[in-house]
């Protein structure tokens, strides 16, 4: 009796999970479902994680796809510029599934191999035609400045973007990238050439226009110092005026009174003496000495 109640038990286990298995199914957090019924999909993904129910298979069937963000690079492909040179470019893009209905329509029983076949060719030819539209220092140049990676990955995405919305494909594009650029080993040396008479042709402009500039600050440090110099001779001119003004003045007093003109000589000469500390054995009676004869408060010589 046990043994057979242990045997209906574990059918009945095997029933429950047998019909777990055909009528139910289970969405994980990195997947997205498309539940078909008759080989038709529903037009609203299942993308929340949960058990869900359907009907046993041909009446209904689940297909999953991974929701997360796929990493794809492009093979090396070669591309003109608009100035007629050949550049070699690899192209990485991440894609995810933005609608599963639409990319299980759109490819043979949702394959993403298929899908990524067609994301490749379209990934080629957008690069070939933005980089035909673009000049080679665009993308190679010594100056930093003048490179346009940002400006040209962005048009090569919108272009992708583009197609992928206009097929309804169901993908988007999350980034895209250069991830290689090089040139062909038969014209890199003369690029290479090329730039250098480009940068040689910079350095000269740079050059004479420094050479302009400084003959500018010459020309205008000539003017004004000749100003400057054409000042000062104009101000010693009048204090020269002025000085010989003032001694005409003083040379009429002294002409009406010479004495106070020998006075004033004597005075001079004795100041010119004792300028410095010194002690003088002296002739009272050689000018201009003779200022100390007759001072008062002394017996006067004669």
């Amino acid at each position: 009796m046990k043994k057979n109640l242990i045997t209906i038990i574990i059918a009945a286990v095997l029933v429950v999970i047998f019909a777990l298995l055909l009528f139910t199914f289970q969405v994980r957090q990195s997947e997205v479902a498309v539940l078909t019924t008759f080989g038709k999909p529903a037009d609203k993904n299942i993308d929340q994680p949960n058990l869900y129910f359907k009907w046993p298979w041909p009446i209904q069937q689940v297909y999953r796809f991974d929701q997360r963000v796929q990493n794809f690079e492009d093979k090396y492909s070669e591309n003109f510029t608009r100035d007629h040179n050949i550049i070699v470019a690899s192209v990485y893009v991440g894609w995810r599934i933005s609608d599963a209905s639409r990319f299980f329509q759109a490819w043979r029983d949702g394959s993403v191999v298929a899908a990524q076949q067609q994301l490749e060719t379209m990934l080629r030819s957008a690069t070939l035609a933005v980089i035909g539209k673009h000049d080679l220092s665009d993308l190679i140049n010594p100056d930093p400045s003048q490179l346009k990676f940002d400006a040209i990955e962005q048009e090569i995405q919108q272009k992708v973007e583009s197609e992928l919305a206009a097929n309804n494909y169901g993908m988007s594009i999350d980034f895209l990238g250069f991830k290689k650029l090089g040139l062909p080993e038969q014209v890199t040396q003369s690029v290479f050439n090329r730039m250098k008479s480009e940068r040689q042709k910079d350095i000269s402009k740079a050059q004479y226009s420094g050479e302009a500039e400084a003959d500018k600050i010459k020309s205008a440090a000539k003017r004004e110092a000749a100003d400057m110099i054409a000042n000062a001779q104009a101000a010693a001119t009048r204090i020269e005026g002025e000085g010989v003004a003032e001694a005409a003045k003083t040379l009429t007093v002294f002409q009406q009174n010479p004495e106070l003109a020998v006075y004033q000589l004597q005075l001079k000469a004795l100041q010119s003496s004792l300028n410095h500390k010194a002690t003088l054995i002296l002739d009272e009676r050689t000018p201009p000495f003779t200022l100390f004869q007759n001072l008062p408060g002394e017996p006067k010589t004669k």
